[in-house]
Protein backbone atom coordinates (compact mmCIF):
# COMPACT_ATOMS: atom_id res chain seq x y z
CA UNK A 1 0.00 0.00 0.00
CA UNK A 2 2.95 2.27 1.12
CA UNK A 3 4.90 1.41 -2.64
CA UNK A 4 1.55 2.51 -4.12
CA UNK A 5 0.85 5.70 -2.62
CA UNK A 6 3.75 6.25 -3.62
CA UNK A 7 3.92 5.31 -6.99
CA UNK A 8 0.79 8.06 -7.27
CA UNK A 9 2.58 10.28 -5.82
CA UNK A 10 4.98 10.57 -7.90
CA UNK A 11 3.05 10.91 -10.82
CA UNK A 12 -0.02 13.42 -9.70
CA UNK A 13 0.78 16.95 -10.61
CA UNK A 14 4.35 16.87 -12.21
CA UNK A 15 5.96 15.75 -15.18
CA UNK A 16 7.67 12.26 -14.74
CA UNK A 17 10.69 14.14 -15.56
CA UNK A 18 10.08 16.69 -12.50
CA UNK A 19 8.67 14.82 -10.05
CA UNK A 20 10.22 15.24 -6.68
CA UNK A 21 10.06 11.58 -6.00
CA UNK A 22 12.65 9.54 -7.48
CA UNK A 23 13.33 5.46 -7.17
CA UNK A 24 16.12 4.15 -4.99
CA UNK A 25 19.22 2.36 -6.53
CA UNK A 26 17.75 -1.84 -5.32
CA UNK A 27 21.01 -3.31 -4.18
CA UNK A 28 23.35 -4.33 -1.24
CA UNK A 29 24.97 -1.65 0.48
CA UNK A 30 27.90 -0.76 2.51
CA UNK A 31 27.91 2.16 5.39
CA UNK A 32 31.00 3.51 7.27
CA UNK A 33 30.09 5.64 10.15
CA UNK A 34 31.41 8.02 12.65
CA UNK A 35 28.59 8.89 16.38
CA UNK A 36 28.98 9.21 19.86
CA UNK A 37 27.14 6.80 22.78
CA UNK A 38 25.98 8.48 25.96
CA UNK A 39 23.76 7.48 28.58
CA UNK A 40 24.06 5.98 31.98
CA UNK A 41 26.83 4.34 33.91
CA UNK A 42 24.22 2.90 36.39
CA UNK A 43 23.75 3.52 39.96
CA UNK A 44 27.16 2.14 40.66
CA UNK A 45 28.91 4.13 37.88
CA UNK A 46 30.93 1.26 36.84
CA UNK A 47 29.24 0.56 33.15
CA UNK A 48 30.66 1.97 30.06
CA UNK A 49 29.62 5.02 28.61
CA UNK A 50 30.42 8.40 26.87
CA UNK A 51 32.57 7.64 23.61
CA UNK A 52 33.24 8.18 19.82
CA UNK A 53 31.88 5.27 17.85
CA UNK A 54 33.46 3.86 14.63
CA UNK A 55 31.52 1.06 13.21
CA UNK A 56 30.62 -0.59 9.67
CA UNK A 57 27.29 -2.46 8.54
CA UNK A 58 26.11 -4.22 5.42
CA UNK A 59 22.25 -3.77 4.50
CA UNK A 60 20.26 -5.48 1.83
CA UNK A 61 16.92 -4.73 0.77
CA UNK A 62 13.91 -7.19 1.33
CA UNK A 63 11.52 -5.75 -1.07
CA UNK A 64 10.73 -1.89 -1.76
CA UNK A 65 9.89 -1.45 1.76
CA UNK A 66 11.90 -3.21 4.41
CA UNK A 67 16.11 -3.50 4.80
CA UNK A 68 17.91 -6.18 6.71
CA UNK A 69 20.80 -4.89 8.50
CA UNK A 70 24.11 -6.32 9.84
CA UNK A 71 26.56 -3.96 11.89
CA UNK A 72 29.46 -4.08 13.78
CA UNK A 73 31.24 -0.89 15.74
CA UNK A 74 33.58 0.30 18.31
CA UNK A 75 32.91 2.26 21.44
CA UNK A 76 35.90 4.40 22.62
CA UNK A 77 34.13 4.86 25.91
CA UNK A 78 34.98 5.20 30.00
CA UNK A 79 34.51 3.95 32.92
CA UNK A 80 34.74 4.18 36.51
CA UNK A 81 36.50 2.09 39.42
CA UNK A 82 34.83 1.35 42.12
CA UNK A 83 36.51 -0.13 45.19
CA UNK A 84 34.49 -1.93 47.66
CA UNK A 85 36.85 -2.38 50.68
CA UNK A 86 37.75 1.68 51.20
CA UNK A 87 35.01 4.31 52.76
CA UNK A 88 32.53 5.67 50.41
CA UNK A 89 34.89 8.99 50.58
CA UNK A 90 37.31 7.59 48.87
CA UNK A 91 36.53 4.43 46.79
CA UNK A 92 35.58 5.58 43.26
CA UNK A 93 38.53 6.54 41.18
CA UNK A 94 38.51 7.31 37.09
CA UNK A 95 37.38 7.45 34.90
CA UNK A 96 39.33 4.90 32.95
CA UNK A 97 39.54 3.47 28.84
CA UNK A 98 37.01 0.43 28.44
CA UNK A 99 36.27 -0.06 25.04
CA UNK A 100 33.21 -1.86 24.00
CA UNK A 101 32.44 -3.67 20.90
CA UNK A 102 29.26 -3.63 19.35
CA UNK A 103 28.00 -6.04 16.90
CA UNK A 104 24.12 -6.21 15.82
CA UNK A 105 21.19 -7.02 13.25
CA UNK A 106 18.21 -5.10 12.62
CA UNK A 107 15.09 -4.56 10.51
CA UNK A 108 14.33 -0.63 9.10
CA UNK A 109 11.09 0.25 7.28
CA UNK A 110 11.28 2.62 4.84
CA UNK A 111 8.74 5.42 5.59
CA UNK A 112 8.50 6.45 1.37
CA UNK A 113 8.67 2.81 0.45
CA UNK A 114 11.60 2.25 -2.30
CA UNK A 115 11.38 6.15 -3.15
CA UNK A 116 13.53 9.31 -2.14
CA UNK A 117 11.65 12.77 -2.19
CA UNK A 118 13.84 15.62 -3.32
CA UNK A 119 16.69 13.02 -2.60
CA UNK A 120 15.83 12.45 1.25
CA UNK A 121 14.50 8.96 2.44
CA UNK A 122 13.50 8.75 6.39
CA UNK A 123 13.41 5.39 7.80
CA UNK A 124 12.63 3.66 11.75
CA UNK A 125 14.23 0.60 12.64
CA UNK A 126 14.71 -2.15 15.38
CA UNK A 127 17.77 -4.03 16.36
CA UNK A 128 18.99 -6.48 18.62
CA UNK A 129 22.85 -7.64 19.62
CA UNK A 130 25.83 -7.96 21.61
CA UNK A 131 28.07 -5.68 23.94
CA UNK A 132 31.18 -6.66 24.97
CA UNK A 133 33.96 -5.17 27.22
CA UNK A 134 36.80 -6.40 28.94
CA UNK A 135 37.93 -5.85 32.64
CA UNK A 136 39.45 -2.52 33.31
CA UNK A 137 43.33 -2.65 34.24
CA UNK A 138 43.64 -1.85 38.08
CA UNK A 139 40.03 -2.60 39.52
CA UNK A 140 40.49 -4.12 42.84
CA UNK A 141 36.92 -5.32 42.42
CA UNK A 142 37.09 -7.45 39.25
CA UNK A 143 34.17 -5.95 37.72
CA UNK A 144 33.87 -7.06 34.24
CA UNK A 145 31.15 -6.07 31.91
CA UNK A 146 32.08 -9.09 29.79
CA UNK A 147 29.32 -9.80 27.43
CA UNK A 148 25.70 -8.37 27.25
CA UNK A 149 22.41 -8.75 24.98
CA UNK A 150 21.56 -4.85 23.45
CA UNK A 151 18.10 -3.91 21.79
CA UNK A 152 16.37 -0.85 21.12
CA UNK A 153 14.72 1.67 18.09
CA UNK A 154 16.38 3.47 15.96
CA UNK A 155 15.89 6.05 13.47
CA UNK A 156 17.13 7.41 10.05
CA UNK A 157 17.12 10.22 7.55
CA UNK A 158 19.24 9.70 4.12
CA UNK A 159 19.94 12.04 2.04
CA UNK A 160 21.03 10.71 -1.97
CA UNK A 161 22.85 13.07 -3.45
CA UNK A 162 23.66 10.67 -6.68
CA UNK A 163 21.82 7.33 -7.41
CA UNK A 164 24.67 5.04 -5.33
CA UNK A 165 25.90 7.09 -2.56
CA UNK A 166 24.23 8.28 0.92
CA UNK A 167 24.99 10.78 3.57
CA UNK A 168 23.02 9.64 6.91
CA UNK A 169 22.19 11.24 10.20
CA UNK A 170 20.79 8.28 12.94
CA UNK A 171 19.28 7.87 16.51
CA UNK A 172 19.67 5.05 18.59
CA UNK A 173 18.88 3.91 21.70
CA UNK A 174 20.85 1.40 23.16
CA UNK A 175 19.49 -1.08 26.09
CA UNK A 176 22.23 -3.04 28.13
CA UNK A 177 21.66 -4.93 31.49
CA UNK A 178 24.53 -4.42 33.98
CA UNK A 179 25.38 -7.08 36.55
CA UNK A 180 26.85 -6.15 39.79
CA UNK A 181 29.38 -8.76 42.07
CA UNK A 182 28.56 -9.60 45.29
CA UNK A 183 31.47 -8.25 47.04
CA UNK A 184 29.60 -4.66 46.40
CA UNK A 185 27.73 -5.78 48.93
CA UNK A 186 29.95 -6.39 51.62
CA UNK A 187 30.64 -3.58 53.94
CA UNK A 188 34.15 -2.21 53.23
CA UNK A 189 37.44 -3.10 55.88
CA UNK A 190 39.71 -0.33 55.08
CA UNK A 191 37.69 2.70 56.77
CA UNK A 192 36.56 4.28 59.88
CA UNK A 193 33.92 6.82 58.87
CA UNK A 194 31.42 6.06 55.81
CA UNK A 195 31.38 2.22 56.40
CA UNK A 196 28.74 1.70 54.19
CA UNK A 197 28.86 -0.89 51.16
CA UNK A 198 29.11 0.15 47.59
CA UNK A 199 25.22 -1.61 47.02
CA UNK A 200 22.98 -2.25 49.95
CA UNK A 201 20.87 -5.29 50.51
CA UNK A 202 17.92 -3.67 49.09
CA UNK A 203 19.88 -2.76 45.51
CA UNK A 204 19.65 -5.12 42.97
CA UNK A 205 22.53 -6.67 41.78
CA UNK A 206 21.39 -6.23 37.84
CA UNK A 207 20.26 -2.85 36.27
CA UNK A 208 19.25 -2.12 32.90
CA UNK A 209 20.56 1.04 31.26
CA UNK A 210 19.79 3.10 28.23
CA UNK A 211 22.20 4.82 26.17
CA UNK A 212 21.46 7.44 23.40
CA UNK A 213 23.90 6.96 20.03
CA UNK A 214 23.88 9.48 17.16
CA UNK A 215 25.80 8.91 14.05
CA UNK A 216 26.69 10.17 10.55
CA UNK A 217 27.74 7.78 7.96
CA UNK A 218 28.09 7.72 4.31
CA UNK A 219 26.88 4.74 2.52
CA UNK A 220 27.72 3.23 -1.11
CA UNK A 221 24.65 0.75 -3.10
CA UNK A 222 26.33 -1.26 -5.14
Amino acid sequence: MVASWNDCAAQVGHPPDRSPFRDLKIGGSFVFSFGYLGGSRGMVGVGPSDGNVFGIRYERPLGRNLVAILGAAGALTTRYIVDPTKDSASRTSGPVDNTVALIDAGLHLRLMGGKTWHGFAPEIGVSAGVAYAGPAPGDPSQYDFKAKLTLGPEAELRWYPARRLSLRAGAELLYWRLSYPLEYRVPPTQCTTGCNPVLSLDDNLKQWTSHPWINLAVGWTF
